[in-house]
């Protein structure tokens, strides 16, 4: 099979050098027309919970949602900074 490749590619120099010039314009066309993300971003992942407890005061939204969900996002693995905040009605 070797052999065959080997040959083939000795006698029929031109439909070598064709697809060479064919396979090196895709190359450039594809490199020009690559999209380019200049400035990556590398901030942490952030996660934003956002619950709706309508016509409650801060401190039962407090109470019953936000510190359950605060503590029970500390034990997500490799988590840094876990923040809760309550307003009326809502909790962050």
């Amino acid at each position: 099979m070797t052999d065959f490749i080997i040959n083939s590619v000795l006698k029929d120099r031109f439909m070598v050098l064709l697809g060479a010039i064919i396979l090196a314009i895709g190359g450039i066309w594809s490199f020009k027309n690559m999209p380019l993300d200049a400035i990556p971003d590398l901030s942490d992942v952030q996660v934003i919970i956002f619950t709706d407890y309508a016509d409650q005061s801060p401190q039962v939204v407090e109470n019953q949602v936000t510190y359950p969900l605060t503590t029970a996002m500390l034990a997500v693995p490799h988590a840094k900074v876990v923040r809760g905040y309550s307003f009326f009605g809502l909790s962050f």
